[in-house]
């Protein structure tokens, strides 16, 4: 496949993750958590890195930044996933005290010191709403992000590789 087809299934994906989170938020309501937003800004980030790397089709090192920015994106989505993950995993009597909305802090706090609250973390991040196979939410983003980092990574090796054996 061409980086164009790569970075454009990559897009998809992220797209993809991004629906099935406003149907689980409007259709079965589950009202995300601070952490579980964050989480969409992060995948909606590395979607539109995608995005671009299938518009621009880069060739040469411009493929690894693309490549590079969207495994930032998804690294730091993995980083709060993974957080989450920990948070769900304390006992009850160490989960930190549920706070308030994101809407509430937003307009309470500068964003630097709303960022450090949200990414510490509070009680109703540590709720586990829904699981499928015995895995919550949180724990299949967070595999997610990991095969986004994965998937990007590997793109301008693989589409290197697409064009090398093009050429013969």
């Amino acid at each position: 496949m061409s980086f164009r087809s790569l970075s454009a299934l990559g897009f998809l994906a992220c797209a993809g993750g991004i629906a099935f989170a406003l149907y689980l938020q409007h259709y079965r309501n589950f009202e995300p958590c601070p952490m579980c937003i964050f989480q969409r800004i992060a995948m909606i980030g590395a979607g539109l890195v995608f995005l671009l790397g299938a518009l621009h089709g880069p060739a040469g090192g411009g493929r690894w930044v693309y490549a590079l920015l969207a495994a930032l994106a998804a690294g730091i989505g993995g980083g709060i996933a993974g957080r989450q993950v920990w948070l769900q995993s304390l006992p009850a009597d160490q989960v930190p005290a549920c706070g308030p909305t994101l809407d509430y802090l937003m307009k309470m706090m500068p964003w630097q010191k709303l960022i450090t609250y949200v990414l510490k973390g509070e009680g109703s991040c540590a709720k586990i709403d829904a699981q499928w196979l015995g895995i919550a939410l949180p724990e299949w983003t967070l595999f997610g992000f990991i095969g986004f980092v994965l998937f990007a990574l590997a793109m301008p090796v693989l589409a290197r590789r697409v064009s090398r054996y093009n050429s013969f």
